[in-house]
């Protein structure tokens, strides 16, 4: 398939670029707009392989939309372009919706055109997959766990943003015939996670021997998800999902933020033979304006209907997170230059 990957350049739509071309033999054109948050190094792998395109645009921008559409003609869309960050949604909300909720409308317009004008390709062949987050859900208690018919119900400026791109999207399903499947993932971690998320923050404050920051009490859970498995869920949505359909994904792998925190410590002593302990650099701070105490996602619809199972513990994969970020510096070095870690969202 050609398969056009919005935020192709991001954390997880690079992850899926690598996984469709080299693992897939997907021919993959990505659209990003190179924000803070886009990264050229993360795609290295594929730059050079006839099967991978880039174009830099922004998804809001209609006319440049149409003319990608008529330039590739893809075969489907995975569309991950997002502002991601809650903190950041709490500081500067507008670029969110801009993003989040005008992007996605934009997208399903110049897809839902694309199919228009070109009669000769089928509505059930193409697809258009709709990637989001367990946060539209809102918070859990103690119990519990999210499925695809869980109430939406978010709580911060990104997660509301993200909520109302997934009403859009199964909108245009529903009134237009447009093939859209929607996905939730839990939390993503892995390599190339730009270093304003918990998990790369954590580990490279550590290796500058810096505060490990941790909101509030460190008690609020959430569900982790190794990248390489949500590409592979990915993939096989897209090969086998039925449109109209959502589908969870999840890694059984709940986790508090003091735990995950303590494990990385743990990790870091071990990989570096360090004469002392890391988890000395915890420090607790004034937890983030309506924090989510829990997530957890139900992901049996995957497993069940796609045959989809998470390959990564949370143990393995938070060593080989933490093993890559200590050999990749020449990575992150050039991100911690422009992003120092300092506090967002107050």
């Amino acid at each position: 398939m050609r398969v056009l990957v919005t935020g192709g350049a991001g954390f997880i739509g690079s992850a899926v670029c690598r996984h469709f071309i080299l693992n897939l033999g997907h021919e993959v054109v990505v659209l990003d707009k190179l924000t803070y948050a886009g990264n050229m190094s993360s795609l290295a792998l594929v730059a050079s392989d006839a099967r991978y395109a880039f174009e830099q645009l922004d998804i809001c921008d209609a006319v440049g939309l149409r003319t990608i559409f008529s330039k590739y003609r893809p075969d489907a869309v995975v569309h991950l372009a997002a502002e991601s960050h809650v903190d950041r949604s709490i500081s500067g909300s507008t670029v969110f919706i801009q993003t989040n909720v005008v992007g996605t409308f934009a997208l399903l317009e110049a897809s839902r055109a694309y199919l228009d004008e070109n009669k000769q390709l089928s509505k059930e062949a193409f697809r258009f997959i709709h990637v989001s987050t367990d946060e539209v859900y809102g918070s859990l208690g103690e119990t519990g766990t999210f499925t695809e018919t869980t109430p939406y119900d978010p709580s911060s400026p990104y997660s509301a943003t993200k909520a109302a791109s997934d009403h859009i999207a199964r909108a245009w399903h529903r009134t237009y015939g447009l093939p859209v499947i929607v996905s939730n993932c839990s939390n993503n971690y892995g390599p190339y996670q730009f270093p304003e998320k918990l998990i790369p923050l954590t580990v490279l404050n550590a290796l500058d021997s810096k505060p490990l920051p941790v909101y509030g009490n460190g008690s609020n859970v959430r569900d982790w998800l190794y990248v390489d498995d949500h590409a592979r869920a990915l993939g096989l949505i897209l090969q086998n999902g039925s449109p109209g359909e959502t589908y969870n994904v999840g890694g059984r792998n709940e986790r508090r933020n003091i735990d995950v925190v303590t494990q990385i410590c743990e990790c870091l002593d071990e990989l570096r033979s360090s004469s002392w302990r890391h988890d000395r650099l915890i420090s607790y701070v004034i937890d983030r304006p309506g924090h989510d105490q829990r997530y957890a996602i139900d992901a049996s619809k995957l497993e069940t209907d796609l045959g989809w199972r998470a390959t990564e513990t949370f143990e393995t994969g938070i060593k080989k997170t933490v093993r890559w970020y200590i050999e990749r510096s020449d990575w992150w070095k050039p991100l911690r230059e422009k992003y120092r870690g300092e506090r967002l969202g107050l």
